[in-house]
């Protein structure tokens, strides 16, 4: 709720999304009609087995892939109106992601790494250097800021990418499996940081994942299944 007791705007929304993937032997619905709401300020979960659709929704969502009927709205934007620069502008100022694979540029050191996308926006070096420092200090690295993903364990590597997205300071931040890779008791560590940036940040974070502890933990839990939506799930108060 608002302050003023009203219910909050979604902030994204997809209504009778669907991409249709056409083979020599027919067609796969890989995302199936989906409509469906996130809100502000919260960790969303997208389940389900593995080919029940869910990263593909997540690049719907991200204007990464062209749906083939439906629509998608970001922040009362629809995506489908916008020509691609317009998308890019769009995820490289409003989203911020997270992946599986971290996504590290294995020449980079872990500072470098957090800069990237703010070289892209043209900041300047001392915003820039500010922001990097801030990050790494939030995910607790301030000390391996100059070690390169080599000299990282897989928990240190993800905790980069965590920083990446948070120096950006992003609206909405879209994970794809961050804790896929991970032992159970690095992706708890991994799903705390990811909590605090909803609760201390004031992010909206969308986690597609297959991990029963995101399940568990995240605020509202949409399942796939053959890319339909078949359940939301409220975590109770």
């Amino acid at each position: 709720m608002t302050t003023d007791g009203s219910a909050p705007e979604a902030i994204i929304r997809t209504e009778n999304l669907t991409r249709v993937y056409r083979l020599r032997g027919g067609e796969i619905r890989a995302v199936n009609g989906v409509s469906l709401a996130i809100y502000p300020r919260q960790m969303t979960a997208i389940v389900g087995r593995s080919g029940s659709g869910k990263t593909t929704l997540l690049n719907l969502i991200a204007g990464l892939d062209e749906p083939t009927e439906g629509e998608v709205w970001i922040m009362g934007q629809a995506l489908g109106a916008m020509d691609e620069r317009a998308r890019l502008a769009l995820r490289r100022e409003r989203l911020g992601f997270i992946f599986q694979s971290f996504g590290l540029l294995p020449l980079l050191t872990a500072a470098e790494n957090v800069g990237v996308p703010l070289r892209m926006r043209g900041l300047p070096s001392g915003e820039r250097e500010a922001r990097v420092r801030e990050a790494l200090e939030w995910v607790g690295l301030s000390r391996r800021a100059r070690h390169r993903p080599y000299e990282l364990s897989g928990g240190e590597q993800q905790r980069v990418a965590i920083a990446r997205a948070l120096a950006a300071q992003p609206q909405i931040i879209l994970a794809d499996e961050p804790t896929g890779q991970l032992d159970s008791q690095t992706g708890g560590h991994i799903l705390d940081l990811l909590r605090r940036l909803v609760n201390e940040r004031g992010m909206t974070l969308v986690i597609v994942s297959h991990d029963p502890m995101v399940r568990a933990e995240a605020d509202v839990v949409h399942e796939l299944r053959d890319g339909k939506l078949v359940e939301t799930r409220y975590k109770s108060a």
